[in-house]
């Protein structure tokens, strides 16, 4: 056949084509403009609590144990409530009934985290006649084991052997929250010689810091074990989120809760980082290697170490959490003033700025919500602050340009990171409104939010567990659907997920006009671990709209 027939023929088929393809655009019905289900309307909460990236933890205490009082912290932006266990276990009890209530009215997981005390080191006790001394710098001083005799200038009991018998020559002692230092000098069986390095008062039952020193015991106490038995056994149904656990030292101490733990419940273990030794790199790495999340506790943190070094290691913390992409929380001090004032410091709103641009998952208060005269007030302060860094523009380009903090992650680790860095990336150059995952475990929506993407994460899981402890994880907003409860046949169900996903995302007021896009993440077939192999663009008016017309209404 000649080059002239064979041109013949492609031009005959193109013809024929274009034909059919007009017939098939004739019996399609006409396009139709696209428009939100009428009855997408957020409840009031949505608009203000889902337009925020990093997360709120509010400690519960006096201050805020009534139904009214924790409701309202929730409306404020509160996202995980910590109860700290130090004070007692029991009471906790009904403030997590009450959390669940408020979940269950506003269709909202929320977290419930709870603190373990760890190993408190007390000094001993002074007598009535003379309740406490003043040590001056130089003065010679002895810490030994004799809890029967009272302390006087001279000596007191130091009740706590494995201490003793930890402590070296030149071992460094923070008495009250460091008001009183001491240098070791001398060693011997039961005591511990020491010289004063400044002039201070001491008192009965002062707890001390020793930042030189690792201490060979468990980081959990008999307090802790009991505490943690409460939780397993004598919580009534009423289940714990995230377990944490104070003055971690070393990975060992984890692994130690979680044998403990032994299956018993689904919570996240959080460890607390208040010891130098913890910090260093490798030992860091480890720890976070085992843990589920974790906290920088600043309060301890700074006492056992110069306070010049604390934002450095802030910093070093969470840019290592990003790199396992395990949450991490800054904790400590950070709207202290509001415990008596209605309102913060400069100095205060700068140190929440800070661990925002950090790139931190969330932010907490502790007696300012637990014990403080505002409350209400501190939690919503916290909210604004999150909502201003968020929005200005320094914080946009960091966002824009995948450095937030100054940290990108590694690309491509995994399968999941090459999925969802995708995801991401896409969703920027789309100017999408929100990422849709669909996650059995919560590991892809956490390997995203360690990106730090600027906009809201929809992760959608068939487990309660999950999506309460992904209450903590930064940008990411949790909700529960099973695959298997959606109606539809094996190879129309990815189609059905995401409309379900859809109305989702218009019910929390993630999207507000049809052509709002969403990018979508999901692993085929549903409900296998470590899959994620789907990425979908989607317009909020309906899986067949596009451009703001839709083929047909559904």
């Amino acid at each position: 056949m000649s080059r002239m027939s064979l041109s013949c023929v492609a031009v005959t088929l193109l013809v024929a084509r274009a034909a059919a393809l007009r017939q098939l655009r004739a019996a399609l019905p006409p396009l139709k403009a696209a428009t939100l289900a009428p009855d997408a309307v957020a409840p009031a909460v949505a608009s203000a609590r889902f337009r925020k990236g990093v997360k709120q933890v509010s400690t519960l205490g006096p201050a805020s144990a009534s139904p009214e009082m924790i409701e309202k912290l929730f409306l404020a932006g509160t996202d995980v409530f910590r109860m700290n266990l130090s004070h007692g276990a029991e009471d906790k009890l009904d403030a997590s009934r009450i959390v669940r209530d408020i979940e269950q009215k506003y269709d909202h997981p929320i977290g419930i985290l709870a603190d373990l005390q760890g190993p408190k080191h007390r000094v001993g006790m002074f007598g009535d006649d003379v309740p406490k001394v003043h040590l001056t710098e130089g003065q010679a001083y002895r810490f030994d084991l004799d809890t029967d005799a009272v302390g006087d200038d001279k000596r007191v009991s130091l009740p706590h052997p494995e201490v003793l018998s930890a402590l070296t020559v030149g071992d460094a002692i923070l008495i009250d929250d460091g008001k009183l230092r001491v240098e070791v000098t001398g060693t011997g069986v039961g005591f511990v010689d020491t010289v004063v390095k400044n002039d201070a008062a001491l008192s009965s039952r002062k707890g001390f810091n020793l930042p030189d020193t690792v201490v060979p015991c468990s980081a959990m106490t008999p307090k802790d074990i009991e505490d943690l038995e409460f939780l397993m056994e004598g919580f009534q149904g009423v289940t714990v989120d995230w377990i944490a656990l104070s003055f971690v030292q070393r990975p060992e101490d984890m692994l130690e809760l979680r044998e403990r733990i032994k299956g018993r419940s689904n919570a996240k273990l959080l460890a607390k980082l208040e010891k130098p030794q913890a910090v260093e790199p490798e030992q860091l790495r480890a720890i976070v290697d085992v843990c589920d999340g974790i906290m920088v506790a600043r309060g301890d943190l700074g006492v056992e170490m110069p306070p010049e070094d604390v934002p450095i290691v802030q910093k070093e913390i969470i840019e290592e959490c990003r790199r396992q992409g395990k949450p991490v929380i800054v904790a400590t001090q950070m709207l202290e003033s509001m415990i008596d004032s209605p309102a913060p410091t400069r100095a205060e709103c700068s140190d929440v700025a800070t661990a925002i641009f950090d790139g931190c998952d969330a932010i907490m208060l502790s007696g300012e919500s637990a014990a403080g005269k505002y409350p209400e007030e501190s939690v919503a302060m916290q909210q604004r602050l999150v909502k201003r860094v968020e929005t200005s523009a320094r914080h946009g380009a960091l966002v824009a340009a995948g450095a937030v903090g100054g940290y990108s992650p590694p690309h491509g680790a995994t399968d999941t990171d090459a999925v969802v860095e995708s995801a991401a990336q896409l969703a920027r150059s789309l100017g999408a409104k929100c990422l849709l995952v669909f996650t059995r475990t919560g590991s892809s929506a956490r390997r995203l939010a360690r990106l730090k993407p600027g906009l809201p994460i929809l992760a959608v899981t068939p487990s309660v567990d999950v999506a309460r402890s992904l209450a903590l994880s930064a940008y990411v907003y949790p909700a529960v659907l099973d695959p298997e409860d959606v109606d539809a046949e094996r190879s129309n169900l990815f189609f059905r997920m995401l409309e379900a996903g859809l109305e989702l995302a218009r019910a929390k007021h993630l999207v507000d006009d049809p052509t709002d896009r969403i990018v979508c993440t999901a692993g085929l077939p549903f409900n296998v671990e470590g899959c994620a192999n789907a990425i979908r663009v989607i317009e909020a008016g309906g899986l067949d709209c596009w451009g703001g017309q839709c083929t047909w209404e559904g």
